[in-house]
């Protein structure tokens, strides 16, 4: 609470004794100094953070695969009166499930004397577990195909998938193996024998040292690559342990864990990264040690608490969506970045601190022995400067090929089709996958998927009556296969029955005859005294996407007006942040793109292991979003701040274009690489959501780093001019002044005492490194 109130005023100042604002960079700087002098109480303090959260989550209960529930759709309001009508959970609500799927030998019918005898025994064997509720054979539920080759037997539980225990699954598997021997083909459908998906693996790992390659690279130092990767990882496991202590309580999952994990890793080593990164500038200049870090934190700093502040907003906005699921994963994801910037702003200086000079580039720590003065070096051109000089030269190309190219990978987002894959995404060695695909060949894919109606009968007179009238008349509907007999509850007065599609669960004619069904809902019910609602995991999946379609356009409209706004109070330009905001578009529905020519077309599917194509995971683009807008800002603010710190020191427009690009361009490249190469480590995981969150964001980072802040960024700036800069009267007297640029730091240090040279050739400041 200390610190989000010490950052909301340091945002908006405060008035000084001279009557002034007191901006952002001036309490960081002071936090810098503080955190470098006192460095060895605020490593104890985050060990004893680290080691507080670690106490606590060791007597949690970790983090499920639940999803949890989604109000304001039919489908989720019908499971409410499910569990209402249907007390014990006698009606299936949260109970696990599991489907056995048996298939005949070549030549052999699955009404075999000896094959009925497999499956009779297989499910009596299963039916006596002290945790199943419920074990119906194919023959008594007429669940047998019609050419006999394939029948399953539906077993329900009395607890949820993650309640069972080892001796309860242990029994399915050894009935499972004793039809087998008797030459039967059995699967296993659902989640009660499904294995704990990989989330990443080896590809993970992958990922974290390529990452450490790169900041090997990019600042030739052991220490300087290290210190980013520690302090991102700490952050993470801070984050992670406090993410399973509070699991169990606000009922988060292991997808909502992984997402926080990857973005809290990206962020930890970019924030860091900038810190590091300007600090080794701020040497380079000749400041001593204290005075650098000071100077890093305040600049840099005040970079990573905007650009961590747009990424926190972002992701809490997805609690607006009305989709706790969402609202989870937003909340979770800003609580792993608020403790990136955190760790940045005082534990990457306190570090700083006891390695001072180790992470300096070779030819500084050779200047300072030499006794040369590294601020008086001439600053040599490098790639940053070059391309700054190419883009200038040719704006208009460069602006052309940037959004011609982002428009045309964006063409496939007209064709999106939101949707949340089940086991037929899964990889064909898992059971599950094969009992998928065994009922689809035997049954048909409808089966994968049934619609679960809620028949309310309560106000009819006579309630079997009035159910067998809905049931005839959904079984009349095109697109309905055959609607099982009405299921009561003990008080008579509710049915479920179950409608099977003759399409596939994530098809559209599936999303399609849900909505017919609704439609003709007056028609069905006319005359019965009865009503019904629409359910069943499919009937969830589609409202569920239909709900986010709906929130997509909204969300995009406060996210990007919130972008604006953040940048029109950083910049104080009006068309720098038009520019940024609509950059920031066009990666967006690049990416999307690029996610639905993969993995709703499959294009180069195999190339990252994709079993199955399918419907884009219904929250993946508002996660998607939220995420990137936050990482888009992160190279805007520190690429442009250096480009208007340099404009507001007198350099030309075009001039402070170059400058900027000297100083930033390599480390917005590196962070880009790195968080390219994070998420997409994220693309081997199991995990469907996982696989393709990873891989979205591996490819907006791509889009937005190299196509929008590396092109089209310095193709507009060039082409603007002095323009860029330009801001009406009225609305600068109105904006506050937060100095991101650090202008008033440098002015308010600029009376510091002189640099003073050590024992050694090492500069300091005799009254700042006491």
């Amino acid at each position: 609470m200390t610190t989000g109130l010490f950052i909301a005023a340091s945002l908006t100042g405060h008035p000084t004794r001279s009557g002034g604002l007191r901006p952002v960079a001036t309490f960081l700087y002071r936090l810098g100094r503080l955190a470098f002098r006192r460095r060895w109480y605020v490593v104890l303090v985050w060990a004893a953070v680290l080691g507080a959260v670690g106490f606590a989550s060791a007597t949690s209960s970790g983090l499920s695969d639940e999803t949890g529930s989604t109000p304001g759709i039919e489908a989720q309001t019908a499971l409410d009166l499910m569990k209402e009508r249907f007390p014990g959970n006698t009606g299936g609500i949260d109970q696990a499930t599991a489907r056995v799927v048996f298939v005949a030998g070549a030549g052999q019918k699955i009404t075999d004397a000896g094959n009925r005898a497999a499956i009779e025994r297989l499910v009596g064997e299963v039916g006596q577990g002290r945790q199943v509720a419920t074990a119906v054979d194919p023959f008594t539920a007429h669940a047998v195909s019609r050419d006999e080759s394939t029948a399953y037997a539906t077993v329900a539980y009395t607890t949820r998938a993650n309640d069972l225990s080892d001796e309860t699954k242990d029994s399915l598997r050894t009935a499972v193996d004793t039809a087998r021997a008797q030459g039967l083909t059995v699967e296993v459908g659902g989640p009660v024998l499904a294995g704990r998906p990989q989330v990443g693996g080896v590809s993970e790992v992958v990922g974290v040292v390529t990452a450490a390659l790169v900041l090997l690279i990019t600042f030739g130092s052991l220490v300087a690559a290290g210190l980013p990767l520690l302090t991102a990882l700490l952050g993470i496991a801070i984050s992670m342990l406090t993410i399973l202590t509070l699991g169990s309580a606000f009922g988060l999952s292991s997808t909502i864990g992984t997402l926080a994990a990857m973005l809290g890793l990206a962020v930890g080593i970019d924030y860091a990264l900038f810190v590091v990164s300007r600090y080794r500038e701020e040497r380079a200049k000749g400041r001593p040690a204290q005075e650098a870090t000071a100077m890093a934190v305040g600049t840099a700093g005040s970079a990573v608490v905007f650009a961590g502040l747009t990424v926190v907003v972002a992701l809490a906005g997805l609690a607006t969506l009305g989709i706790p699921t969402a609202a989870k994963m937003g909340l979770t994801a800003a609580g792993a970045v608020v403790v990136g910037v955190l760790i940045a702003l005082t534990l990457v200086p306190a570090l700083l601190g006891f390695w001072p000079n180790v992470v300096l580039s070779r030819r500084v720590r050779t200047s300072e022995k030499t006794a040369e003065a590294p601020g008086t070096q001439a600053e040599p051109d490098n790639a940053g400067t070059r391309w700054a000089r190419f883009v200038l030269r040719h704006p208009k190309p460069v602006l052309l090929a940037s959004v011609a190219g982002l428009a045309v990978l964006a063409l496939p987002v007209l064709q999106l089709q939101l949707g949340m894959p089940g086991d037929e995404a899964k990889s064909t060695t898992t059971t599950e996958r094969r009992a998928y695909d065994a009922l689809a060949e035997g049954f048909g894919p409808g089966v994968n998927g049934p619609l679960t109606i809620v028949v309310d009968a309560r106000d009819a007179d006579d309630p079997r009556r009035a159910v067998g009238a809905i049931a005839a008349k959904l079984a009349g509907t095109t697109g309905v296969v055959s609607v099982s007999p009405g299921r009561f509850n003990p008080a008579g007065d509710t049915a479920l029955l179950m409608a099977v599609p003759s399409t596939a669960p994530t098809s559209e004619q599936t999303k399609d005859l849900v909505g017919l069904i609704r439609a003709n809902r007056p028609a069905i019910e006319a005359g019965t005294g009865a009503t019904f609602q629409v359910s069943g995991t499919t009937a969830v999946n589609i409202d569920v996407a239909q709900k986010v379609q709906n929130a997509l356009v909204p969300y995009f409209g406060l996210v990007l007006g919130l972008a604006f706004l953040l940048l029109l109070v950083i910049f104080r330009s009006l068309l720098v942040p038009l520019k940024a905001v609509l950059g920031f578009l066009l990666s967006v529905l690049a990416s999307l793109g690029a996610v639905v020519a993969v993995f709703q077309w499959g294009w180069g599917a195999d190339v990252i292991g994709l079993q199955q194509t399918g419907p884009i995971i219904s929250m993946m683009p508002v996660v998607l979003v939220g995420i990137v807008f936050g990482l888009a800002m992160d190279y805007e603010v520190f690429l442009v701040s250096r480009i208007r710190e340099a404009h507001a020191h007198g350099e030309p427009a075009g001039a402070a274009v170059v400058t900027g690009f000297r100083h930033s361009a390599r480390v917005v490249v590196a962070a880009a690489l790195i968080m390219i190469a994070v998420f997409a480590g994220f693309v081997g995981a199991d995990l469907a959501m996982i696989k393709m969150i990873g891989f979205s964001l591996a490819t907006a980072v791509l889009f937005d780093a190299f196509v929008i802040r590396m092109a089209l960024v310095p193709a507009v700036l060039a082409l603007l001019g002095e323009r860029a800069w330009a801001l009406p009267r009225r609305l600068d007297r109105v904006l506050p002044h937060v100095d991101v640029e650090g202008r008033t730091l440098l002015r308010d240090t600029a009376g510091a005492p002189a640099l003073a040279t050590a024992p050694g050739g090492m500069t300091r400041n005799r009254s700042a490194d006491g």
